[in-house]
């Protein structure tokens, strides 16, 4: 790199080639529009390429832009590790932050007892936020609004840290005294044959387990798509419809007595539950701590021994 280069435009640059618009880049950075745009003028110049290009309303990156993307933002990111002063080895009885993690409430329900409980006895100064989860975009991420986002891995992109929590996998639940408990084995059309209670935020209705039995020639009929797991297993404690939770939630629920589980009478994939987060985080010395309460937590719960990501 030159001697006279202008780090400043590399940052603009990583900001660009991010937010994919001027008006947008010029918010993050506190520029004006017009300020950005000389900006991309000088870069364009620098670079000998337009790196940005309009596509109707919007602007779309060149080849050269999608080549220099992750490559120039593993540099920002390096140089503002660098350039962060070292800090002290981390007091956990003094720490006081507050972290925000992103889960549905299937994990939440399951987990957040045990990890508050954890957190509280070696941080006391230590505040968890749960967020919810609406869906799997990471950009809460990249923006900085949640600390970790815990769940099904999605589209993270390659910059997104990804470590595998545990394995789940689904499980039918049912009220107690249920028909299907009572008349010998729970066969697959005996299954499919009831009426089904389906969790989705979305208002989805198919699924793998669909897929399997559409595999033995058979479907289930959904009568109830409702957006959370405990409002599924309310619904099937009170009526005889078939609910369909991950059993993590449901082992955290072993004293209620109204409910009967049993193992899906189709094959379908076990899930893997991971934590995620930013790498401008990677070298966070309390954040590090809270991933390491967040493994060890899901793994002495669920008994999973999965190889560090």
């Amino acid at each position: 790199m030159p001697i006279d280069a202008d780090l400043n435009l590399l940052i603009a640059l990583n900001v660009l080639l991010s937010e994919g618009s001027v008006s947008r880049a010029a918010e993050r950075l506190g520029l004006s529009e017009s300020a950005m745009s000389r900006t991309l003028a000088r870069l364009r110049e620098t670079t000998g390429d337009e790196l940005l290009v309009r596509a109707g309303r919007a602007m779309v990156p060149t080849p050269r832009a999608l080549a220099l993307r992750d490559r120039v933002k593993a540099l920002v990111e390096e140089a503002g590790a660098v350039l962060q002063p070292a800090g002290p080895d981390l007091n956990l009885g003094a720490l006081e932050r507050m972290f925000t993690v992103r889960a549905n409430d299937g994990f939440t329900e399951a987990f957040a007892h045990l990890l508050v409980a954890r957190t509280a006895r070696e941080a006391p100064g230590v505040r968890l936020r749960f967020a919810p989860k609406p869906d799997k975009d990471v950009r809460p991420l990249r923006e900085g609004l949640i600390d970790l986002d815990v769940g099904v891995l999605g589209e993270t992109g390659p910059e997104v840290r990804v470590q595998a929590l545990y394995s789940d996998h689904f499980i039918a639940v049912v009220r107690r005294g249920h028909p299907l408990l009572a008349d010998g084995e729970i066969t697959a059309e005996r299954y499919a044959a009831c009426d089904h209670v389906v969790t989705s935020r979305r208002g989805r209705i198919t699924g793998p387990v669909d897929d399997a039995l559409a595999a033995a020639g058979l479907t289930r009929h959904v009568a109830v798509i409702v957006p959370s797991f405990g409002t599924a297993l309310s619904t099937a404690a009170a009526t005889d419809m078939v609910a369909l939770i991950p059993a993590s939630y449901f082992e955290h629920m072993r004293a209620n007595d109204t409910l009967r589980s049993f193992e899906l009478p189709v094959s379908t994939q076990d899930i893997t539950i991971s934590q995620m987060w930013h790498p401008r985080l990677d070298r966070d010395a309390a954040h590090r701590w809270l991933r390491g309460v967040v493994l060890e937590v899901c793994r002495h719960h669920r008994g999973d021994h999965h190889g560090k990501a």
